[in-house]
């Protein structure tokens, strides 16, 4: 017997590794980091063909000029917030999604 108890035992036969530490947590972030960026694409694509059907489909329809427009113009602000998504502008693309979906509920209103 050494006279070492179980858990010095183990730390000097496995000393604790900073660098794999840190490594470990910056792979996670750059995870989180991709993640953001797929998720903003996605929802602003999908935001966008959704004010752009709704746009075509309000045009075709007895509707006010106003509510195409609106519904084109959120598509274009969330096409856009799909663009800066795609660039890491992940916050920026937030917001825009937010407002471009605003700005398709306020144009509805006028139907």
């Amino acid at each position: 017997m050494s006279g070492r108890t179980n858990s010095e035992h183990a730390a000097s036969e496995h000393p604790p590794d900073i660098a794999e530490a840190d490594e470990a947590d910056e792979t996670d972030e750059v995870h989180d980091a991709r993640r953001a960026r797929w998720t903003a694409v996605t929802v602003g694509a999908l935001l966008a063909l959704a004010g752009l059907a709704a746009s075509t489909l309000r045009a075709t329809g007895s509707a006010p000029a106003l509510v195409p427009a609106a519904y084109a113009v959120g598509a274009l602000v969330c096409g856009l917030a799909a663009f800066l998504g795609s660039r890491g502008r992940t916050r920026r693309a937030l917001w825009l999604l937010i407002a471009g979906v605003t700005v398709m509920a306020f144009g509805d209103q006028f139907d």
